[in-house]
């Protein structure tokens, strides 16, 4: 989500005003970004699809008071942040963590896109597919600000400022949780190789 949004395309400007076409637009091209996002904090294709879609009510619903100060793109994707951090919180509060409920399809499905791809060398497609899965649990270890912080700064490439603005921290505290973020996969993921 680039700045395509921002100023005089603002969808929830636009809702304002009574034109709906700007925010059905943002919809379409913008799920894919928020699908992007959540399967990088950890979320299941099912998970990311359910969190994308709670983003996009609690947009459509807060236009009627949504009073632009920074750029739109900033303001939907503390948005978003907001909607996995309710999630973890929520997921964290009830007794036995994680629903039974999930079966982990996303992961099947996309293994089974790979193996429908054009390559040759399953193995191959498989030891990805297993890095991958160890990848998503452990971002999924991480502390949801850490998570959050490290999917702007490191996995979407955004400069620290940005991030910063957009988490509505300093830009030392972005600092801070990428390198610990940073460390702490490190040591899931090669804690995760000595016990395989």
């Amino acid at each position: 989500m680039k700045g395509v949004w921002d100023a005089e395309r603002d969808p929830l400007v636009a809702l304002q005003r009574g034109d709906p076409a700007p925010f059905e637009a943002f919809v379409r091209r913008e799920l894919p970004t928020f699908l992007a996002f959540f399967a990088h904090l950890g979320a299941e294709r099912t998970e990311a699809e359910d969190l994308s879609q709670e983003v996009f009510v609690k947009l459509y619903k807060s236009a009627s008071s949504y009073e632009p100060r920074a750029a739109f793109s900033s303001y939907a994707l503390r948005v978003a942040r907001n909607a996995w951090i309710d999630r973890r919180r929520r997921r964290a509060a009830r007794p036995g963590g994680a629903s039974l409920d999930d079966p982990g399809e996303g992961e099947r499905a996309s293994l089974g896109e790979n193996l429908a791809a054009p390559a040759t060398d399953v193995l191959a497609i498989a030891a990805l597919a297993e890095d991958r899965q160890r990848l998503r649990a452990a971002l999924a270890q991480l502390p949801p600000a850490h998570a959050a912080v490290f999917d702007l700064a490191v996995l979407r490439e955004r400069p620290y400022a940005e991030v910063a603005e957009l988490l509505s921290i300093p830009v030392g505290t972005v600092k801070s949780r990428v390198f610990n973020s940073l460390r702490k996969l490190r040591e899931l993921l090669e804690g995760g190789r000595d016990d395989a």
